[in-house]
């Protein structure tokens, strides 16, 4: 199953329904043109390279202390959710950028350090709805390694509650579709 390389930081947000939002440009092994969508429904895989206080809006370092005294076993990923996309969109405005600040928890200096890494490519603002899974400790393989946002893994998605409500979602999803007008 395709999986998406995302910060355990960011993902300990996502399946707490504090963020909803992704923002992506690609790794550095992932295409010139910029962060492509490989998959519509794919699991969280988290990671623990780059996570940095600074990077992430002061009223969540909690989640970076979380992730931080909690780390999975050795030579093992902990995968706790998938993820549906529910809407996306190439944003290149600063000003739109600055209002998607309130779906997501990395700070305004991370967010300007990504916009200018190819500042050719656009931002990809991904809409998402999470949901929790039974804890999945998968083995690391040489293969999950390097800068690329996706990878596959031999694991299947167990049908599970969505973190948000439906009527939670809605509103949040509409609220993103206005913000990128």
């Amino acid at each position: 199953m395709e999986s998406l390389k995302e910060w355990a930081t960011v993902v300990a947000a996502l399946e707490d329904g504090v963020q909803t939002v992704l923002l992506r440009k690609g790794g550095i092994l992932d295409v010139a043109s910029g962060f492509k969508i490989e998959a519509k429904k794919f699991l969280l895989f988290p990671t623990h390279e780059h996570q940095e206080h600074h990077h992430i809006k002061p009223e969540f370092h909690k989640y970076l202390e979380q992730v931080k005294s909690n780390p999975p076993k050795a030579g093992f990923n902990r995968i706790t959710s998938y993820a549906e996309i529910l809407s996306e969109a190439d944003i290149s405005l600063d000003e739109t950028i600055k209002k998607l600040s309130k779906f997501h928890i990395w700070s305004d200096s991370y967010i300007n350090e990504r916009k200018n890494w190819k500042p050719e490519n656009p931002i990809k603002a991904v809409f998402l709805k999470v949901y929790k899974i039974p804890e999945v400790n998968t083995p690391l393989k040489s293969e999950y390694q390097g800068c690329k946002s996706w990878i596959n893994i031999n694991e299947e998605i167990p049908v599970r509650k969505a973190v948000l409500s439906d009527k939670e979602t809605e509103s949040k999803l509409k609220e993103f579709k206005e913000t990128i007008k």
